[in-house]
């Protein structure tokens, strides 16, 4: 069912780029000097099409690549809560190693004094 729905919007989705991207074959410059001295290497030319694709992948990226930084205190903290993790199951373990151990000597002298 997720998938069919994943297609069910993927497929619309995609025609429409396709058609977009026939619509808008024409090319474009777009000049990424902001004082506009006709710098060669600053500008590019490109059809539309390319021209707004690349500019959504970058947003996705950058929204990716924000949203990572935003979430870098939830990964530091269950970092740190799996290494308390990993120390307090080695300390139960060795406490009941403990516990065990103590344990055995006194039903063992028990069991040997009931036996007498």
């Amino acid at each position: 069912m997720k998938t069919f729905l994943k297609w069910l919007l993927l497929l619309p989705l995609g025609a429409i780029a396709l058609v977009f991207a026939i619509a808008n074959r024409h090319s474009v410059t777009v000049v990424f000097d902001p004082f506009g001295n006709d710098i060669e290497g600053l500008h590019l030319t490109a059809p539309l099409f390319i021209v707004l694709f690349l500019a959504v992948m970058v947003g996705v990226m950058l929204g990716g690549f924000g949203s990572w930084l935003a979430q870098g205190k939830y990964r530091k903290l269950a970092r740190s809560t799996k290494s308390d993790l990993t120390q307090l199951r080695s300390e139960t373990e060795r406490l009941r190693a403990q516990f065990a151990a103590s344990r055995l000597p006194a039903i063992s002298n028990n069991d040997s004094s009931r036996a007498a």
